[in-house]
């Protein structure tokens, strides 16, 4: 079995656990496949930490939640130096940042200290503790989430790290057919009475050489120049709006950096992988581009109090470059 046909595999098997989530799903598989991060925006209850518990139970490697408070402290995250009074020696215990897989719940609840030591890890692949620095696992994903209800007691992130995320995601509610499909399932799994890694265990996990394996091939996946002229010109865009129209100059304060165009890269070809395909297309371009750019650009006052969203924006630079 091709490692193509392995990641669809998962991708149903998640699906059979995640009802109505496809789009997070598939972008996890893309973050995953792109050795990015996750940012995801939604509601409490819609499967956010569920979704990743059960991609950890489905590959080779670990999992911890991290719940974000305004009372958290960096060494909560990198761990610190435990002091051994039998020989008087300090010993390094490791922290949640250094398994394969962490959910950050409520990113934006922890202050800038605690978001600065997930910035050097996210970035860096590494933890500097005192004068000693640690690489982290080789397979390595932050999904952190936010809640767009409530802001009470929130520090929004700087725009450095959400430059950091891959993607941001944003989730909704189910519709009628998903939420039938939810009772079902959670029907099913409280009769089993068994631990949340036997309910979402995969019978066969990829490895994480698999993992490694698959993120060559995606990088292999075949992207013509026109296609990457394309993209290019749609990060430029958003740099250099009055190109494209007066309305999107008003609109844009700042654009995307060099590292969007390294995102919608990687993910058009993640996407088109996933799809089974060795080539990309328009279309898998324009697929990720909201979530690539979503963060990552600074809209104007006038826009902000005009009601007009960054998707909105991305919407009309995807209508006026023009598509090879």
């Amino acid at each position: 079995m091709s490692l193509q046909e392995k990641f669809l595999r998962l991708n149903s098997h998640l699906k059979t656990l995640v009802v109505g989530q496809e789009l997070l799903l598939n972008r996890m598989l893309i973050a995953l496949l792109c050795d990015g991060h996750l940012l995801v925006e939604g509601a409490p209850g819609l499967a956010k930490t569920r979704a990743i518990k059960v991609l950890s139970s489905s590959i080779e490697g670990d999992f911890h939640r991290l719940q974000f408070t305004p009372d958290l402290l960096p060494a909560d995250l990198t761990g610190t130096e435990i002091y051994r009074p039998q020989d008087g020696s300090f010993v390094f215990r490791k922290g949640p940042l250094f398994h394969n897989l962490v959910l950050a719940d409520e990113v934006n609840r922890a202050p800038a200290k605690v978001q600065s030591a997930l910035l050097e890890a996210m970035g860096e692949r590494q933890i500097t503790v005192g004068s000693v620095t640690y690489p982290l696992p080789e397979i390595f994903l932050v999904m952190a989430t936010q809640n767009p209800i409530e802001q009470e007691g929130t520090y929004p992130l700087p725009e450095a790290q959400l430059d950091r995320f891959l993607l941001k995601v944003l989730v909704d509610y189910p519709d009628v057919a998903g939420e039938r499909a939810i009772l079902e399932i959670n029907r099913a799994e409280q009769k089993r009475a068994a631990s949340d890694r036997e309910l979402f265990a995969n019978k066969e996990p990829l490895t994480q050489k698999e993992i490694l394996a698959a993120r060559l091939e995606v990088l292999d996946t075949h992207l013509a120049e026109p296609l990457e002229e394309y993209l290019v010109q749609i990060v430029v865009a958003t740099r250099e709006p009055e190109r494209y129209g007066k309305d999107l100059a008003e609109t844009l304060q700042y654009g995307a950096s060099p590292r969007a165009t390294i995102a919608l890269d990687r993910s058009a070809r993640a996407h088109a992988w996933l799809n089974g395909r060795d080539f990309v297309t328009p279309e898998d371009v324009q697929t990720v581009a909201h979530d690539v750019l979503r963060h990552r650009l600074l809209l104007s006052f006038e826009a902000e109090a005009a009601g007009r969203g960054a998707d909105g924006l991305i919407d009309t630079i995807l209508e006026r470059v023009g598509v090879p």
